[in-house]
């Protein structure tokens, strides 16, 4: 059974992640014992861990604030899940079914009808679930919870920031299908890790070089 301060912090990072409570949100305590009938103590609690998760932000004479996410944000977020993504997908690559590499597969064949319809909000939740189900299986509860974490920060963040690479998103549906077949080769642990982590870390860096081109002065 959840205590009272467990459904508190659920409560709030449901909210965060649906966009009810967006980026610059004030959390005030009252408002919140009376809106969802639960005491003050709890909700202390639980902003003190969404603060320690990097949800929220504790200001001085404000109080507690939704994270406002940027893009240097979400490429913080992406390298860091390269690695433990890749991890987990390397750890999970020798227990996944046929029928999971069948689901791997619709869903970049999705993705690519999503990107086709020019659809990226559809791109990215696919993209996300693609990630996850190549990471389900690791065989870590802690692991798997940390990558399915991240892929929501960063889910969040894709709400809040905008960062387009052009060019990107056609080449990743490309080593998804590489990674399948990696995967499904039985490559070695390291390969598939390496594999993995690069894939995201190219987004990074095509990211970065697009943003650099568009900040750049003029000759």
């Amino acid at each position: 059974m959840q205590t009272k301060a467990e459904q508190a912090f659920q409560i709030l990072k449901e909210r965060i992640m649906d966009g009810t409570y967006g980026p610059g949100h004030r959390l005030v305590i009252d408002q919140l014992v009376r809106t969802y009938q639960i005491s003050s103590v709890p909700w202390r609690e639980s902003l003190r861990r969404l603060e320690a998760e990097g949800w929220v932000e504790m200001v001085p004479n404000v109080g507690a604030l939704v994270r406002t996410f940027d893009t240097d944000a979400w490429q913080k977020g992406l390298s860091l899940l390269a690695r433990i993504g890749g991890y987990a997908t390397a750890l999970s690559a020798p227990r996944l079914t046929e029928e999971d590499l069948e689901t791997a597969r619709s869903l970049n064949r999705q993705m690519g009808e999503a990107l086709a319809a020019f659809d990226p909000a559809r791109f990215g939740r696919l993209n996300r679930e693609f990630h996850e189900l190549l990471a389900s299986r690791a065989g870590d509860d802690r692991l798997v919870g940390m990558v399915h974490n991240e892929w929501a920060r960063l889910e969040v963040i894709r709400k809040s920031a905008f960062w387009y690479a052009p060019g990107r998103a056609e080449a990743s549906l490309a080593e998804h299908d590489d990674l399948i077949r990696l995967i499904e080769s039985a490559a070695d642990a390291e390969a598939i890790e390496t594999a993995a982590r690069q894939h995201e870390l190219r987004t990074v860096e095509a990211v970065t070089r697009h943003e650099a081109g568009l900040h750049r002065d003029p000759v």
